[in-house]
């Protein structure tokens, strides 16, 4: 039966999380430089188009339709064909099935947008909309089947990732290093430092994310109840805890703490407690979020002693911290706090670790592979790279024609 209360919290949920896309957008666009930051944007932006129509179209059916041998959706509802105002059992009972698809809908849109920071100021607009088209084909939507859909063999064999773990940040993760390595680094990487040109708009966009994230996580819940509660509070204290290790291993590391660890660290730890939002009680939400401000820290720091640029640091925070944070579930969820859930390691269930494992090990090859072979054939037919001119001249110029600045305005352009 459809609850109203339930309908409107999952509703406001949806808007929260399309919101984290522009948020996305103001966060990785003050770290690049000036004459990037409109085409940064747009990287962001227009998949809110692109990927809601793909949802729409295939896209929800193949990730959620019915079940073909645990390994995808049928298209029986392609076009959102029989998606109406009743509510579908298999996933949320008290909600219409068209809130709970538009709902998802968020998700899918904001995944491949998050790859996009991984190859920043480098990479032509048309291919990147063909490779982030595909991706949600081949990538995103058979393994949201897998982890989430009814039916879907990684969620039959046990695995669990409340909000997006896997689904999510280990997919953007695993297809931001393949990115690294087919694009290859920006002109002039390693000869030269590449400082954010607008840091508060970074800050900012940490903000909106942050309150996105309560969306994102708590309305996983798909009902205003207790669990949602729980996963609201573990957000909040994954996302702090996580700014908090950040900041006190760089002041320690660097002698002065920065905005822009602040905000990593944020970052860092609110995708590390996604996948175990729902499953955790606060204590170990705030152990969770500890780990992934240090780790997700290490993580980044790694990438220049293993020489490759990923640019805004996609796979050391959201790579690694959705890695972390679905095997944290092995080890700290308890049906204590969602009967619905299961119990981990401290809980008498060790074996739930090695499941959490099989899961975080099978999707991630997966989207490695698969990613690195998408970025490999538009590679070939199209070109994914900017021409070492038009990089010179930004991507705002030389792929929109457009300055976000003017000259006596456009501080850390060059």
């Amino acid at each position: 039966m459809i609850q109203a209360g339930d309908t409107a919290f999952v509703l406001f949920s949806a808007a929260l999380v399309l919101l984290m896309t522009p948020g996305l957008a103001l966060f990785y666009g003050g770290m690049v430089r000036g004459k990037n930051v409109l085409g940064t944007f747009m990287q962001s932006f227009f998949l809110i188009s692109l990927i809601s129509f793909e949802w729409v179209i295939l896209g929800y059916s193949m990730s959620f339709g019915p079940d073909i041998s645990g390994l995808i959706g049928s298209l029986a509802w392609a076009w959102t064909n029989g998606v109406g105002a009743a509510p579908n059992p298999d996933y949320a009972a008290t909600i219409p099935h068209s809130v709970f698809m538009i709902y998802q809908c968020m998700f899918a849109v904001i995944t491949p947008a998050l790859i996009t920071g991984a190859f920043a100021e480098r990479v032509r607009f048309a291919p990147f909309l063909v490779f982030s088209l595909l991706w949600a084909l081949i990538v995103y939507n058979p393994v949201c089947h897998w982890v989430w859909g009814a039916g879907g063999w990684l969620k039959a064999m046990g695995v669990v990732d409340f909000a997006g773990g896997i689904v999510v940040h280990l997919t953007c993760g695993a297809a931001a290093l393949a990115a690294v390595f087919v694009v290859g680094p920006r002109k002039d990487y390693g000869k030269r430092q590449f400082f954010p040109h607008n840091l508060p708009m970074t800050l900012t966009g940490t903000g909106l994310l942050w309150f996105g994230w309560f969306g994102f996580n708590a309305g996983s819940a798909l009902a205003a109840n207790g669990v949602a509660a729980t996963a609201f509070v573990a957000t909040h204290m994954g996302g702090m805890a996580g700014m908090a290790m950040w900041i006190i291993l760089e002041w320690w590391h660097r002698g002065k703490p920065t905005t822009l660890g602040a905000a990593s660290g944020a970052v860092a730890g609110l995708a590390t407690i996604t996948p175990a939002a729902g499953f955790v009680t606060a204590p170990a939400a705030m152990a969770i979020g500890l780990v992934a401000g240090g780790a997700c820290y290490l993580g980044v720091l790694a990438k220049s002693r293993l020489g490759y640029d990923d640019s805004l640091d996609v796979v050391g925070i959201h790579g690694l911290g959705g890695l972390l944070g679905t095997l944290m579930v092995g080890v700290f969820a308890t049906k204590a706090v969602n009967a619905a859930g299961v119990d981990g390691l401290l809980y008498g269930n060790a074996a739930q670790l090695g499941t959490q494992a099989l899961g975080v090990a099978v999707v991630g090859a997966y989207a490695l592979v698969a990613s690195w072979a998408l970025l490999k054939l538009v590679d070939m037919t199209m070109g994914l790279r900017l021409s070492p001119d038009a990089e010179s001249q930004g991507l705002d110029q030389s792929e929109h024609t457009e300055t976000a600045y003017s000259d006596s305005l456009d501080i850390g352009a060059r």
